[in-house]
């Protein structure tokens, strides 16, 4: 399967690539300039305006201090007039690093290593961020608040917009059995923050562990992270499934880019009126993919299975989803 970004950059690499110097990925240098910004006081109290660029803090390995980053698009957008000039750092958005990798530091971006989400944005200005601010990758317009996906077949779903840029982010999983490299066209998968562990991994591998090569049904996997993970501890077969079609598709992508070859069984862009697919997309080895509503999904699924994992978005009732899998697994895991 080819790995390719609708930006028609390099954006997806294997993991091995993306692993090899990320601890140092976002460490100063010893030249690096270190910044001390108030994160509740307005900018204009903290610093001249006027001096403001894509040069503020920026030292000659390339790195500036991400709150810096911030500092110019804030500046920018006070330009724009989308805030004011009494705004202050923390009104500018959600800030999301790419690879998303736990530092005990404010991180040092590279170019083209931060995606922001702003809930107030017009695409002339998000044009301007990506054109003067380097380490800017892609800018969307968007609650970070609410859901992004669909949460369930009865929901409508809900996106953010990408005004310019590219959106296809990385975040590092930490697993036992070695870092998961996950794929998002974030402004259709939800957010989800680094961190030094995984509870949810562990969650999994905890019960898993009680199973000598055990078969384990994902029902609803996101971009396949804890499928991944099972299948790098020795499952005998996972079974991946999601209703959202882009979830299937990073899914596929983070199959291959963690080392599990895929063969696409369905060409992902015949969606039904509803932007739906259904059925079994894509497999391999040791997996096969599919998209579909959980209580579809048991019906066609002609074997059992040791363990069904059920992780829903907040506020989504799981007990139909709980009754569908007891049909085919001897142990429902709630995330």
């Amino acid at each position: 399967m080819v790995l390719s970004c609708k930006c028609g950059n390099n954006c997806i690499k294997i993991a091995s690539d993306v692993l090899e110097n990320i601890s140092s990925f976002y460490q100063p240098c010893a030249e690096c300039e270190d910044f001390k910004l108030k994160k509740f006081k307005p900018l204009k109290d903290q610093m001249d305006l006027k001096k403001i660029d894509s040069n503020l803090g920026r030292c000659g390995c390339g790195k500036r201090h991400m709150d810096v980053v911030m500092v110019q698009i804030l500046k920018i957008m006070i330009d724009e007039g989308l805030k004011s000039i009494k705004s202050t750092l923390r009104m500018v958005g959600t800030p999301l690093i790419t690879p998303g990798y736990p530092t005990p530091y404010i991180p040092y971006l590279p170019e083209k290593s931060l995606v922001i989400v702003v809930d107030e944005m017009g695409k002339g200005c998000a044009e301007r961020i990506l054109r003067e601010v380097p380490e800017v990758k892609g800018v969307l317009k968007g609650d970070p608040k609410k859901t992004v996906g669909l949460k369930d077949s009865r929901s409508d779903s809900y996106v953010y917009e990408l005004l310019s840029g590219c959106d296809m982010r990385c975040d590092i999983v930490p697993s036992p059995s070695g870092n998961i490299c996950i794929y998002k066209n974030q402004k259709e998968i939800h957010i989800e923050f680094s961190r030094s562990n995984s509870p949810k991994i562990e969650k999994i591998l905890r019960i898993q562990s009680k199973y000598d090569s055990p078969k384990i049904l994902d029902s609803t996997c996101g971009p396949g992270t804890l499928g991944i993970a099972s299948l790098k501890s020795d499952a005998q077969k996972v079974v991946f499934n999601d209703i959202w079609p882009p979830a299937v598709e990073m899914t596929l992508i983070n199959l291959e880019v963690n080392g599990f070859p895929v063969e696409r069984l369905v060409n992902m862009n015949n969606t039904n009126p509803k932007g739906q697919l259904d059925g079994l997309i894509a497999s391999g080895d040791k997996f096969e993919v599919y998209c579909m509503d959980i209580r579809d999904l048991v019906n066609d699924l002609n074997e059992k299975f040791d363990i069904g994992i059920v992780d829903t978005f907040p506020g989504v009732e799981n007990q139909e989803f709980v009754k569908s899998l007891s049909t085919l697994c001897q142990e429902i895991i709630i995330i």
